[in-house]
């Protein structure tokens, strides 16, 4: 094997160079037009155009991907995980193709990769499943008998890919036939197939997996598990290894079921059997014929290359390891650094600053370790996932793992776009997680709480930083004078009265004494000053004013002290809509979202003026149009479904409307902000 064409994008594509390079193997990578400026285009030997924006047009066309094998003269093909990673087809055909397939024969992803057809094979070698159908008749009047018979709640799943994509949780009977059209629409576009299966719903358990390799000699072991249940959208953001509700003997258990699946699968390479795990009792849920996403937490605790086993099975190496000389080590806990918002809406746009926590090492084993594609002033498109990388700490103890982890994410800086890096930490520092006792539902039942906690952090860092960020770049403040500032922080107004002093300066926050949000313009700029009013002497600061104090440094963040409290603080300008630009700020484990809004037209007394039209939140496609002009839309009735990131979104009214204008038609693609519908000038709602 001496050249690896890698049919994957992203930092699993810069996985596979990493451990190639390595080897000393060379490597092809293969991009879309969106990714021709991607980090792993450049780390590659070669690099070939796939051409198109999208998966379909690109990452998905096994044309064009064996065209790009034979015009570099590629003798092996890695698939990463996704796109067409457990798919036979094109495992059969890479091998037709006089290919290795780095990867598990066709006829075990056949066998597995359909969750129908493994959990037939799982009952043949006496591993758990729940009750279920998975049966050729999909009609939904088929489905209605089958979930009567196992007992609600059921769970829809598609029958193939992964990632949580096409599963809908189903508590009663009349809320079945949308699950089933959402979840197969939803497999149809990520998977091409979308054909689906129910079972019973376990409604507290946890995830657990095991990772397994097979060797093409009949050696087949378990490398220990990983615990994924902390998930939203049936999808995990956070993995650890070993699980803290493992016991050693149950361990033992799960790895020889894990082990048994996979042998009477005929399997070779690695792969993940996933269980639902409820005290003591475990189900299958599926086994996934690829590298996992979290594979780095237990390459962590065995000091192992799961890549380079990869291919040396592939290069039909008998496995280095057997089973009794697995050892697990220490703890190991990683996050996906995902770029969406903390209610797990995904959103598009550039990286305006990127900086890594000192001391990251990247795609090998180490005790802080952050796999990504990130690149500064890169962008993220709608068209693929919006995982950004992963970050992973290896400690000696559970606890100090997710201290390390924490402080870690605080020193990572992302800026530009909105991510769920605060809202990590947020979820490491919980006493449920601390504990070990969050489920798969932790999320459903203590999201808004982890919600509200953030946002408390995100009003103090902005009452207390705000300023330090605008003022260095809005000059001409009177000396003696205080001249007011509207900061805008989740769409509440604040006024303010700030002087310059030497070294920083003295902010009161006023009411009436300024103009406020009692309607009209905004402040213009011959008002403003024309309000100035004196302040006391600079050396007597008294209360209700404060003192800052802001230093500059050398990397471009501020260093902001008031009443002894220092804070460093990071902060870009990104443009925004009819606002004009917004600031994206972050202080340590802390991201908010601000506004200068001293110049701009001011909303109605409430603060918010009543909202008139449905808007995109994030780049997308339309794939579902329910609005229709003249209709009366209930609050939280479904108006519009778009697409981004591979996930279906289907965005509402926030009360009673009237649509008066409908302003897009399926397929169309949408930005940020853009107007879907309109709403009759008597509505008042807000977008979800």
């Amino acid at each position: 094997m001496k050249k690896i064409l890698i049919a994957n994008r992203g930092e699993i594509a810069r996985r596979v160079i990493a451990t190639a390079q390595c080897m000393g193997i060379a490597t092809v990578a293969v991009y879309s037009d969106a990714d021709a400026q991607a980090p792993h285009v450049r780390e590659a030997t070669q690099a070939v155009a796939l051409g198109g924006q999208t998966s379909a047009e690109s990452y998905l066309r096994i044309d064009k991907l064996l065209a790009a094998a034979r015009a570099t003269g590629a003798d092996a093909v890695h698939p990463g995980y996704g796109f067409l990673s457990e798919d036979a087809g094109f495992a059969q055909a890479v091998r037709d193709a006089g290919l290795a397939w780095i990867g598990p024969p066709p006829e075990a992803i056949r066998a597995l990769g359909d969750k129908g057809a493994a959990k037939r094979l799982a009952v043949q070698q006496g591993v758990p499943v729940l009750p279920g159908y998975a049966g050729e008749d999909q009609s939904v009047e088929r489905f209605a008998r089958e979930a009567q018979a196992i007992g609600y709640p059921v769970m829809v799943k598609a029958v193939a890919g992964g990632g949580g994509r096409g599963m809908r949780l189903v508590r009663e009977a009349a809320e079945l036939p949308a699950a089933l059209q959402a979840a197969s629409s939803e497999a149809l576009a990520g998977f091409g197939n979308g054909r689906l299966l129910i079972e019973r719903a376990v409604m507290r358990p946890r995830h657990v997996e095991l990772q397994v390799f097979a060797d093409a000699h009949g050696h087949v072991i378990h490398l220990g598990e990983r615990d994924c249940s902390v998930q939203r959208r049936h999808q995990k953001i956070i993995e650890e290894s070993p699980s803290p509700a493992v016991s050693p003997g149950l361990r033992e258990r799960m790895g020889e079921c894990a082990a048994r699946l996979a042998r009477g699968a005929g399997y070779v390479g690695a792969g993940t059997v996933e269980f639902l795990l409820e005290g003591e009792d475990f189900y299958l849920m599926e086994m996934n014929t690829r590298l996992q996403v979290e594979h780095p937490v237990t390459e962590a605790v065995t000091g192992l290359d799961l890549v380079q086993w990869q291919i040396r099975v592939a290069r039909d190496e008998v496995l280095p390891l057997m089973q009794e000389q697995v050892h697990l080590s220490g703890h190991a806990i990683e996050v996906r650094l995902c770029a969406e918002d903390e209610r797990y809406a995904p959103h598009a746009g550039r990286i305006a600053h990127f900086a890594e926590p000192a001391g990251a090492a990247h795609f090998t084993r180490a005790p802080l370790r952050l796999d990504h594609a990130i690149a500064a002033g890169g962008e993220v498109t709608p068209f693929y996932d919006a995982m950004l990388g992963k970050l992973i700490v290896h400690a000696p103890t559970r606890g100090e793992a997710i201290a390390r982890l924490a402080d870690a994410l605080a020193r990572t800086e992302v800026l530009g776009l909105p991510t769920n890096r605060a809202f990590l930490i947020e979820c490491l520092g919980d006493e449920r997680f601390a504990r070990g006792e969050a489920l798969i539902s932790f999320l459903d039942e203590h999201g808004d709480a982890l919600r509200a906690s953030l946002l408390e952090k995100e009003h103090f860092a902005h009452a207390h930083w705000s300023l330090a960020v605008i003022l260095p770049v809005n000059q001409g403040l009177a000396c003696d004078f205080a001249a007011p500032r509207r900061l805008v922080h989740r769409e509440k107004a604040q006024t303010l009265a700030v002087r310059a002093v030497a070294g920083g300066w003295q902010v009161e926050e006023v009411g009436r004494a300024l103009p406020d949000s009692s309607g009209g313009s905004g402040f213009s700029r011959e008002e403003a000053h024309s309000r100035l009013k004196p302040l006391p002497p600079q050396g007597n600061v008294q209360p209700p004013w404060r003192a800052m104090a802001v230093q500059p440094l050398a990397d471009g963040s501020l260093r902001c002290t008031e009443a002894g409290l220092a804070e460093r603080v990071r902060a870009v300008a990104v443009a925004g809509g009819e606002g004009g630009p917004r600031w994206h700020a972050q202080a340590g484990g802390v991201d908010w979202w601000f506004e200068d809004a001293t110049y701009l037209p001011q909303a109605d007394a409430s603060g918010a003026q009543a909202a008139t039209e449905l808007k995109a939140p994030f780049n997308g496609r339309v794939v579902r149009v329910d609005a229709r002009p003249g209709q009366v839309l209930a609050k939280g009735e479904a108006a519009v479904v778009i697409e981004s990131m591979k996930l279906e979104h289907s965005l509402s009214p926030r009360a009673d409307v009237t649509v008066a204008e409908v302003l897009v038609e399926v397929g169309q693609q949408v930005r940020p902000g853009e107007v879907l519908l309109r709403f009759a000038p008597t509505a008042a709602a807000e977008t979800r």
